[in-house]
């Protein structure tokens, strides 16, 4: 009778396979290889490499410096309001974001001519239809605001009409 053969694979690591990849890599990745390294060296010179390795090595340090200039309530109130002006700013349509960031720079500059214009430019300019489309969309806005403000007031109807501690120190 045939008796079996015994088949012990010789074992087989793992990272052989990673090995022979890194040492491939240089050959196909040449270009990509060298731009890190410009690019890491450019970190050197400038030092941030030097920041980053002591940023770790000190990171609970600056982690609580960090928190406790985060932890103030004019950092929470700013972080507040920032957030609330990207929300605005994704509201707004592109288009009209970039004809105000065209017409801020325009409109200055026609602000500081050496002469400046005259009533009757001026009332003529006010009559324009494209300064009453502008006009329009402030006072909306600002009708928004009012509405908005008189809820709030309504909504707090124990709170008393309060002034400010800054007032009250210097009226007295």
């Amino acid at each position: 009778m045939a008796e079996p053969i015994d088949l012990k694979p010789a074992p087989r690591d793992p990272r052989e396979a990673l090995y022979h990849r890194l040492e491939n890599a240089p050959r196909e990745h040449v270009e990509a290889l060298l731009a890190a390294y410009e690019v890491l060296q450019g970190l050197q010179d400038r030092g941030v490499l030097e920041m980053l390795r002591g940023a770790l090595g000190s990171s609970d340090k600056v982690l609580q410096i960090l928190v406790d200039a985060v932890n103030t309530p004019e950092a929470i109130c700013g972080i507040r309001n920032f957030m609330i002006l990207i929300r605005i700013a994704g509201t707004l349509e592109p288009e009209l974001l970039e004809a105000l960031a065209q017409a801020v720079p325009e409109g200055l500059a026609q602000a500081k001519m050496p002469e400046p214009l005259g009533l009757w430019k001026l009332l003529k300019k006010l009559s324009s239809q494209d300064t009453h489309r502008a006009m329009t969309a402030m006072i909306c806005v600002l009708e928004s605001l009012g509405k908005s403000l008189g809820i709030s007031e309504r909504d707090r109807p124990s709170a008393k009409k309060r002034l400010p501690e800054s007032f009250k120190a210097n009226r007295t």
